[in-house]
């Protein structure tokens, strides 16, 4: 995430985490690497910005293809062809001026 990591001056939550017990280590991957007990509370704050990030693309995505929706069904649709009786009267009605 280029963009968050800008926004927040390029912190990185996944290298955050708290030691249970004794001991010292300078990264996540350190203290897994020796099995120490931690609690990642950075890889946990990573996944809520992912999925609100995510969350608010999709809300965008799918706004976005229902306002078409409307669009092409506010549409006027053509008018419905006239039915036999309509055109038989209108038949008539033409035979009807042409004898005057």
């Amino acid at each position: 995430m280029p963009v968050m990591g800008y926004v927040l001056r390029g912190v990185d939550f996944s290298n955050m985490f708290i030691m249970l017990g004794g001991g010292s280590y300078a990264s996540l991957a350190d203290a897994q690497k020796a099995g120490a007990a931690t609690i990642n509370y950075g890889v946990f704050i990573n996944s809520i910005i992912t999925f609100l990030v995510v969350g608010l693309a999709m809300f965008f995505v799918v706004k976005s293809l229902n306002a078409m929706k409307r669009k092409q069904a506010e549409a006027p649709a053509a008018p419905p062809a006239p039915t036999k009786e309509e055109q038989l009267l209108a038949e008539i009605r033409d035979l009807l001026k042409e004898r005057k």
